[in-house]
């Protein structure tokens, strides 16, 4: 019994060194207390710090879709303004060709005019002459009709000279 003791207590004695010696292999691969509640303290900041830096990139990359999205609507504002622009150049060229069609016109039409104010001038002046002539002409008949009246006049004193020549010539 005693050597089964013996070997009981010689195979606990090596089970404790060999736990032992696994123990201090543990304890020397083990940090400190205080160095590991120093890197348990860098590594929640260091937690922090990445955390932050998620949040601004998350930041930065909501501020470039909004600025690209910005950029795009400029850039289909700049594209309707570009059409809108040329859409204006053709009016305007279209505008500037009625103008155009509407200035000969009008020129055709000033030159018609001057034609006409020469014309009518011709008539205002062959009318002056008419005028004239109708005048000298009523001046020539208040001539001849005083003329008339006179010879009437005449005519009368004669056939009363006559009327009271003749039954005297015939008695």
């Amino acid at each position: 019994q005693l050597c089964e003791a013996k070997a009981s207590l010689s195979l606990a004695q090596r089970q404790h060194t060999l736990q032992l010696q696994q123990a201090k292999a543990w304890s020397s691969n083990m940090v400190p207390r205080k160095q590991f509640e120093q890197l348990q303290s860098s590594l929640r900041e260091q937690q922090c710090k990445v955390q932050h830096l998620q949040e601004d990139l998350t930041l930065q990359v909501q501020q470039t879709r909004r600025q690209l999205l910005r950029t795009q609507v400029n850039r289909e504002l700049q594209e309707l303004a570009v059409e809108k622009a040329e859409g204006l150049e053709q009016s305007l060229r279209s505008a500037e060709a009625v103008l155009a069609d509407r200035v000969a016109q009008l020129k055709d039409a000033q030159a018609q005019l001057s034609r006409n104010k020469l014309l009518i001038e011709d008539l205002h002046e062959e009318n002056r002459g008419f005028a004239v002539a109708l005048q000298e002409a009523e001046l020539k008949q208040k001539s001849t009709e005083k003329k008339n009246q006179l010879l009437e006049e005449q005519a009368s004193a004669l056939k009363q000279l006559i009327g009271t020549i003749t039954p005297a010539s015939l008695s």
